[in-house]
This record gives C-alpha cells, structure tokens and sequence, in this order.
C-alpha cells in the first residue's frame, strides 16, 4: 500500500465539538469568568450558554441565550458566508461571521428544525414545522433571501404522521429527502415508531417514496451524482434498493443483515453493511453495472468513512461505543485489508478520520473485481454455530432458515435482463394479465357448452353421461355442475404451473369434492 494513503488517516483521543472549518468555534457554557445574567429580548433572564469563539485569537465573538436543548447548534454555509441559527419561530442568518447584526430572518410558526444546502450560491434551507391541533407537519423549500411573500417557497410537502424529521439534501441543492419518524407506531407493528420517505424537489416537485417492505428505515443516502438515492430499510432481514428522481426502484438488492449504506465520493459504487447489533457484514456493488465486486467481513465496527480518492474504506472500533478491541482498518474496496492498528489493552480510541481533500483532486479509476495483493494476514472469521440441545447433537443437521433472504434483482430467475418496471407499469401488467386469464376462463367455459359431452369413464370425475334426465330442471342443473367442475380443474392447472390463486378460488377447489356427489346424485336421479 501507498505511504501517503496511510499518511491520510488522523487518530483523536477526544471531541473538541462541532467546529466550523476556519473561524468560529462552538461551545456550550459559559463565555467568560464572572459572566453576569442578562436578559434577552423577549424578557428571558439567565446567563449566556452559547458562545462563539475565533479559534486563531481565542476570542469570543459572541454569546447568545439558548433555551432549547434540540437543534440549538448553529449551521454555516459550506463557503462560512452565512451562518444560521434557530431561535423560537424564526430562523436568523448571519453574513461573513458577523454576529452582532441578523442579515434576513425567516419566520414561521413553530418551526423546530431547518438544514441549509451544501455547495456555493444560490443557497436554499429546508425548514420543517411539526403539525398541531389536525394540521398536518410540513417541510419548506427556501431560497436565501427570499423568505417573504407567499409566493416565496420554492416547494412544500405536507404530511401526517411525524414527530420528527430528518432533511438530506442532495450534493446539487436540487432536492431533500425526509425521513418523517414517529415516536410510537400505533399498529403495533415496531416498538420503534414508524418511518415514511418523501421526496422534495426544488422545482415544486414532490411525492412518497414507495417502500415495498414494511418496517423501519434504516438508511437513506444519495448518491453524488444527485440523480439517485438508496434507501435500507423494512423488518429485518432488510431490503435496499436505488431509486431515481421520479422515485421508481431502479435496482433492488434484495435482502440482507444489513442497516446502512455508503457511496463512494465518485458515485461509482455503493457499500450496504449492517453494523451495530449486526455482525459487520459488507456487500460492495458496482452501481453502474450493479455487479456485486466484494463481501468482507468488519466485525465490531463502530465507524466507517470512504477515503477521498474513492478506492480505500476505513472500519474503526471506537469508544465509548465499545471500550474492547479499539482499532482502525484500511481495506481496498475489493476486500483486501491494507492496514490494522489496534490500540493497546490500556488505551482507547475516541474517532479516527481521513485527511479533507477538494474535490477532483482524486479521479474516477475503473473498477477492478479482483482483490489486491496485502501484506496483512487475512483473518477468516469464524463461523457461529447454532445452539444445539444435547437430545439433538447426535442427529443429522436440517438446514433450516428462521427467515429466507430474498436474492438481488439480476440473480432472481427471471428471463431477459430487463429493468424492473415501476409501480405504474406493474399495475398495468397485472391488470392485464387479470384480463387475460377471465378471459381464457371465459373462453374455456364457452368451449365447455358447444363442446359434446364426453363419454362416460370409469372416474367418478368423469362419470358425465350424454343422456337425458327427461326433466328439464335436472339437466339445467347438471350441465352447471359440469361447468363449475370444469372450471375448477382449469384452477387447479394453473395452481400445477406455479400460479397464485385468490381466496375465492381457492374456496371453488375445495367444494369440487361436493360437487362431484351432487353430479353423481342427479345422474342416478337420487
């Protein structure tokens, strides 16, 4: 491995809190010895608890009254041109660190939350304002200063069922995803609340994600392209799959053990991985060909960060997350581990970063899928075995799964590698396979009553005579039998060729036994 990618790994023993790159330094706490209690604008009296600090000179550029203990940290623009901060129903912006004077303030009632885009200008904030009283919650677009006027938002989305919310912005500024969490799901159906996604464009677009497996939402990331976005998300195990910007599934991989998902800066592959009460399980893609490149293994894993030029991946175990077996690994995307440093018995490892790089300093490389040479030993992990009780340990092993995980779309059985349909397309194809089959059905039983009546058999199924009763109301009953047994064995066809029968259907099966003695009681004139 290279010299100067290990070089790019910085190991901290401790969290000086959030840091804006260059000037401010955010701090919690008193600003200076002696601080007296002042009083702020809407008559609140206490003593300073947020200050602001120029980390050159040491000195504290300003200190503000902060009541609230949710969303109080101050957010700067990418460039530290503007600087906002919540405060009660408004949002105040700050220009070039000047904190003395509020540039623009926006103004909502009850807003609890707000995120400002990534890159250069224009810049815009999402801001979100939880529902009340049966009004709906909802998520705003803005473009910074343009706040008043009712015309000013460039886009709002509405929705039920949120407590709270989570806003992603894509790396373009054309779009937010959010995350709308409830804290308690009143189905029942998950101890830990309910998710939905929704999707915001800046252009006035918007729409639900359509998840097609129930349960919690683990993880929503985009790509950096801005074009895509995977989410991770139903009961475990848990299925991930890429949506574009109109929110059709493009790829689905399945299911797995897994709870997260991370793109590399370049956008050209993914890593889904289940860390935490997981096992460390990775799967690498490429998502340009979505080919599945690698699947190591990082047990333990506390952190994971992509390393700037898109090739490298570093797994930490940290404390205090867990206090045994701190360390850091660099691994090649393909699988191979590059370097391992574990820390000391008596010693802990608090964060471990990669050195900040701009942005095109490292290229896109092609995707190679064979492991590159390491120096490392590789470590196999061992295999856990299941519990076996002792009545059972001399017996042959059944292979049994408590659930089946369900392939990646281009390894399920089907013919033609075509992408999958969207949600509109899949309806439309159901209708009208629904269609078709009525009207085979249809036809068979038109065939059924031009047809002649076969001759008799020694199967009681088959013991239909061409003979008359002479009663006109016992023929007419017969030949509805026989229509309803014949329609009964094309179900029961469909059912031998892997079709999926309805409720009703089903229910016509199992009258055949029935119906087959009701024949054969008329024929006999019983």
């Amino acid at each position: 491995m290279d010299r100067h990618i290990l070089q790019k790994v910085q190991c901290f023993q401790g969290n000086l809190g959030k840091i804006a790159k260059s000037i401010p330094l955010v701090k919690m706490g008193p600003c200076l010895p002696g601080a007296t209690e002042k009083t702020s604008k809407d008559g609140t009296a206490g003593v300073p608890n947020l200050q602001l600090y120029d980390v050159k000179t040491g000195t504290c550029l300003k200190s503000f009254i902060q009541k609230k203990m949710q969303n109080w940290c101050p957010s700067w623009s990418e460039d530290e041109t503007i600087c906002a901060r919540n405060v009660n129903n408004e949002v105040h912006f700050f220009e070039n660190n000047n904190f003395n004077t509020i540039a623009y303030k926006l103004h909502l009632q009850k807003i609890n939350d707000f995120v400002l885009s990534p890159g250069p200008q224009p810049y815009k904030v999402a801001v979100y304002v939880p529902g009340s009283k049966g009004a709906p919650s909802f998520v705003r677009l803005y473009q910074y200063p343009n706040f008043d006027g009712p015309h000013a938002a460039l886009a709002n989305k509405s929705f039920f069922k949120a407590d709270k919310v989570t806003m992603l912005w894509n790396k373009k500024a054309t779009a937010v995803l959010v995350i709308a969490s409830t804290d308690v799901d009143k189905t029942g159906a998950s101890y830990y609340g309910e998710q939905t996604l929704h999707y915001i464009a800046t252009n006035g677009e918007s729409a639900v994600v359509q998840l097609p497996k129930n349960g919690p939402i683990y993880d929503v990331v985009w790509n950096s392209s801005s074009t895509e976005f995977c989410a991770v998300y139903g009961f475990m195990p848990a299925k991930a799959t890429v949506f574009n910007l109109k929110c059709d599934p493009v790829f689905d991989f399945g299911t797995g053990p897994r709870n997260a998902a991370y793109y590399s800066p370049h956008g050209h592959i993914l890593v889904l991985a289940g860390f935490g009460n997981l096992r460390g399980q990775m799967e690498v893609w490429d998502v340009k060909n979505y080919k599945l490149i690698s699947k190591p293994v990082a047990s333990d894993s506390t952190y994971f960060a992509w390393c700037p030029d898109g090739e490298h991946i570093l797994t930490a175990t940290c404390a205090p997350r867990l206090r045994v077996n701190n360390g850091y690994k660099i691994w090649h995307y393909t699988g191979s581990v590059l370097h391992k440093y574990d820390v000391p018995s008596n010693a802990e490892l608090w964060q471990v970063s990669w050195q900040p790089f701009l942005d095109g300093v490292f290229p896109a490389k092609t995707i190679t899928y064979q492991a590159v040479p390491s120096d490392v030993p590789s470590e196999e992990p061992k295999a856990a075995t299941a519990y076996r009780p002792p009545a059972l340990r001399n017996k042959p092993i059944t292979n049994s799964k408590l659930h089946e995980e369900e392939p990646p779309q281009n390894m399920k059985p089907q013919p033609g590698n075509d992408k999958p349909l969207s949600k509109t397309a899949l309806k439309n194809q159901r209708k009208h396979e629904a269609k078709k089959a009525a009207k085979q059905e249809a036809r068979g039983e038109k065939s059924l009553d031009l047809a002649p009546t076969p001759a008799p058999q020694n199967s009681a199924r088959n013991t239909v005579s061409q003979s008359t009763s002479g009663d006109p109301e016992v023929d007419k009953k017969i030949k509805n039998l026989k229509k309803k047994l014949k329609a009964i064995e094309q179900l029961k066809e469909q059912a031998a060729t892997g079709k999926q029968l309805e409720k009703n259907q089903l229910e016509k099966i199992q009258k055949e036994k029935a119906l087959l003695q009701e024949l054969e009681d008329l024929e006999l004139g019983v």
